[in-house]
């Protein structure tokens, strides 16, 4: 039984990105990720100016006329959510992060629905929480938003070298990966994350989906507050009346922001972010438009 509370949620959201779907994100989805297979559709009659390459020379033999094959694009695909729901997921200052990530999963995966793709989710922090196999159906599409919401985690950490992985053994056939996440990972393993990013996207389609926050960017001048870190629990009294420790705060982010860039830059990986204190319909949509273009 969902507790009322979580399914009004799950309705809300249902609603809202549905109506997006319908209106913004259906289209755009299926210019920003076409099918890149081809199957046979028909044979019919060589015509002057047909691919010498395409000729069927069965159906040539057997009827002493030249052939061709005609293929059409594969459209029918597999998406595949991959979700960060460690420890910094559930910080916000406008919202939660999680929050964001399960709304903006509930809109792809309608419009994977719209299009007839099958959708899976990844739930993951330093291990694989969750996964659930890729299907169709309305129904499949709300069960995992009811996991976004009510999946209650194991583990705080992080290791996204661990759900990549993971994606490697279970996704067989290529697939749309959407991998959601802050990226807030130690700067030492941005080299590992770079080498499996680059594995994973060699034969997936692989989009990043970066979210932030702004109070993981700048402190605001309240004086001394005790932090805890989401993760690995530890905690600090920062003076946040200090210009100098504001100061160093923010270049820290900045230098994380930069590094996450660097990295997926580096392993070739389309990406977007998207703030929780931002409406993330207009940059979402703008990336999508810029992949369809591209």
């Amino acid at each position: 039984m969902i507790p009322r509370e979580l399914f009004r949620k799950i309705r809300h959201v249902e609603v809202r990105t549905r109506g997006l779907v319908d209106d913004v994100f259906g289209g755009e989805y299926h210019s920003a990720f076409k099918g890149r297979g081809i199957e046979f559709a028909e044979v019919r009659p060589y015509q002057i100016g047909d691919d010498v390459r395409t000729i069927d020379w069965n159906v040539s033999a057997r009827t002493g006329e030249a052939y061709v094959k005609l293929f059409e694009e594969e459209r029918e695909q597999t998406l595949l959510l991959v979700v960060d729901v460690s420890g910094s997921e559930d910080f916000g200052s406008a919202r939660a992060k999680r929050d964001l990530a399960a709304e903006v999963c509930a809109v792809l995966g309608f419009s994977a629905l719209r299009n007839s793709d099958k959708v899976g989710l990844v739930l993951f922090t330093d291990r694989v929480e969750r996964f659930v196999k890729p299907k169709k159906g309305k129904r499949h599409v709300l069960r995992m938003l009811r996991d976004l919401y009510a999946h209650e985690p194991v583990a705080t950490g992080t290791d996204l070298g661990v759900a990549l992985d993971h994606v490697l053994r279970v996704q067989r056939r290529r697939a749309i990966v959407i991998l959601v996440s802050d990226f807030l990972v130690p700067t030492a393993s941005h080299e590992a994350l770079a080498k499996s990013l680059r594995v994973v996207s060699r034969k997936h389609d692989l989009v990043a989906v970066r979210l932030v926050d702004p109070r993981e960017e700048t402190l605001p001048s309240v004086g001394l507050l005790r932090v805890v870190d989401a993760e690995t629990g530890q905690e600090a009294l920062v003076d946040t009346s200090s210009a100098a420790v504001r100061e160093a705060f923010a270049d820290r982010a900045a230098h994380r922001a930069a590094r996450a860039e660097h990295t997926l830059k580096r392993a070739r990986v389309d990406h977007v972010t998207l703030r929780t204190d931002e409406d993330y319909v207009e940059p979402l949509s703008s990336f999508f438009r810029h992949r369809s273009k591209r």
